[in-house]
């Protein structure tokens, strides 16, 4: 009998041919469950209200002031597109006649001259400051070339310059590959992105997210870094730092769960990659066995900044509802705003999986009865089942699984006064050395076997088994994609840039 951890206990009651190996009948695919995000959407008079971003001149539909700010500044009916305020959509009094009724906005003229006009539903950019006059859509062309370049201006990557070797994983909506930069002859991960995918605002604003916190992970030993972004008509690239350990759903599901000093090590390790992001005004929102990988030497590094939420101030929330699942904190359950204080409680849950084997809401014989066995049951666990530590647990490790599954945020670990220090402090982590840590100094308890910069044998064969190719565009899609959202995607890292001329 073999047991694997996954939101719901499940059972195969035979013995695979080998470890590692499934058993009869097991599909692998079910144990990694995506994140999702779920759209808030504000219903009022029978308008269906969502916050949308305008680079053009907009006017409220309901006290007929300018829309203006920052990020997605006013909201927007999806049935009528009626436009108004945030401050003002409870009032608006007519009702929705869900018949399309074109927003009005103001283009600036050729002369600079502001002009009112009717406008389609708008897909562009925020306007932080007075908008000027509007640029036209970048049209559906090649990508930059080297050579194309200017003397001295930065260089850009495309398509051409990598060799795609292998898949190594899938998502919801990208397709992750091995590849190696012709160039140099390094060996990279490809994160692909279909840009028709990327289908309203949000969706690109995420994808700029994750850009930006890439960014931000390149300075720091746990985090996954970035290397380059470019795009084509239909795709957009990240070029990200190719990590070869495989990730802990892949060692978990081989030792069912780990003795106390490696769960220790790299809950440590862990929680130095959050603090890293709080500071910056990150959270992560989004950490579960997946997405934590192992380098080749067996540090952590956290990957797939998709859920992020950045520009984070102390003392700020947010509200989205999102994460995958079996690690989602209570407070966003329950709708309240909340903060970095939900990045703690889904380290509590890994780490209960590290050291248990299994998550803290399996149900007993829930694979039987239908009714437990779905995601609104499994939520209902989470907010009112109490969280029993297994017995076999030391006091400290029972004691910190306590401090973080804790359903209040402000009695959580690390959300009190004195925030990180909390978890530095606590028993469990005594012996661990911070600062040598932080350093990767300390030897990591578990280094995984590789043969080779490309050995692939810590991948999920679902992934590597898989074709490398990329399926050839469609003119017809390319032609509704609104090519000016995703200006100024393309991107350098100024290190890895200098490191690679020095080859």
């Amino acid at each position: 009998m073999r047991l694997l951890h996954f939101p719901v206990k499940i059972l195969f009651p035979n013995v695979p041919a080998a470890p590692g190996m499934p058993c009869a009948g097991e599909d692998r695919s079910i144990y990694r469950r995506g994140a999702r995000r779920w759209r808030k959407l504000y219903r009022v008079n029978g308008h269906i209200f969502q916050a949308k971003r305008f680079n053009r001149r907009a006017f409220c539909a309901f006290c007929q002031d300018r829309i203006w700010g920052l990020g997605r500044q006013g909201f927007k009916c999806i049935q009528c597109k009626l436009l108004v305020h945030k401050k003002c959509h409870k009032l608006v009094q007519k009702p929705c006649s869900n018949e399309h009724v074109d927003p009005i906005e103001v283009k600036d003229d050729a002369n600079g001259e502001s002009t009112l006009g009717r406008a389609s539903s708008v897909r562009s950019r925020a306007d932080p400051e007075p908008p000027l006059p509007e640029t036209p859509p970048a049209p559906a062309s090649a990508p930059v070339r080297n050579e194309d370049l200017e003397p001295g201006s930065q260089r850009q990557y495309s398509l051409d310059d990598f060799e795609l070797i292998r898949v190594i994983g899938r998502g919801s909506y990208a397709k992750v590959l091995m590849v190696e930069l012709k160039r140099t002859k390094r060996v990279y991960a490809m994160k692909v992105i279909k840009k028709a995918l990327v289908t309203d605002d949000e969706d690109i604003d995420w994808v700029q997210t994750e850009k930006h916190v890439f960014e931000t992970a390149s300075n720091h030993p746990f985090l996954v870094g970035l290397h380059s972004c470019f795009q084509t008509p239909s795709r957009l690239f990240f070029v990200i730092e190719f990590v070869r350990g495989g990730d802990l759903m892949f060692h978990m599901q081989r030792q069912r769960r780990l003795p106390e000093e490696h769960a220790r090590f790299y809950a440590a390790e862990i929680s130095l990659a959050l603090h890293f992001l709080h500071e910056r005004g990150v959270i992560y929102r989004d950490l579960k066995l997946d997405n934590v990988l192992l380098d080749h030497e067996g540090h952590i590094k956290l990957t797939d900044y998709g859920m992020c939420k950045e520009g984070v101030r102390p003392g700020d929330t947010t509200s989205t509802f999102c994460g995958t699942p079996n690690y989602i904190a209570p407070e966003i359950l329950r709708g309240e705003e909340y903060g970095f204080s939900v990045d703690w409680w889904a380290l509590g849950v890994l780490t209960y999986e590290m050291l248990a084997g299994r998550s803290p809401f399996d149900i007993a014989h829930a694979a039987d009865n239908p009714d437990q066995n779905t995601e609104d049951y499994l939520f209902q666990v989470i907010l009112e089942k109490t969280i029993r530590i297994p017995r076999s647990l030391s006091v400290k490790a029972a004691s910190v699984l306590k401090g973080f599954l804790n359903k209040n945020p402000v009695e959580r670990l690390g959300c009190g006064e004195a925030g990180f220090l909390d978890i530095v402090n606590h028993p469990f982590f005594k012996s661990i050395e911070w600062e040598m840590l932080e350093l990767k100094q300390v030897v990591p308890p578990f280094k995984p076997r590789l043969e080779g910069e490309r050995d692939l044998a810590n991948f999920p064969p679902e992934f590597t088994d898989e074709p490398v190719h990329l399926t050839p565009d469609n003119d017809t899609v390319i032609a509704d994609i609104d090519q000016s959202e995703f200006e100024g995607f393309e991107y350098v890292n100024p290190l890895l840039m200098s490191l690679e001329d020095c080859v």
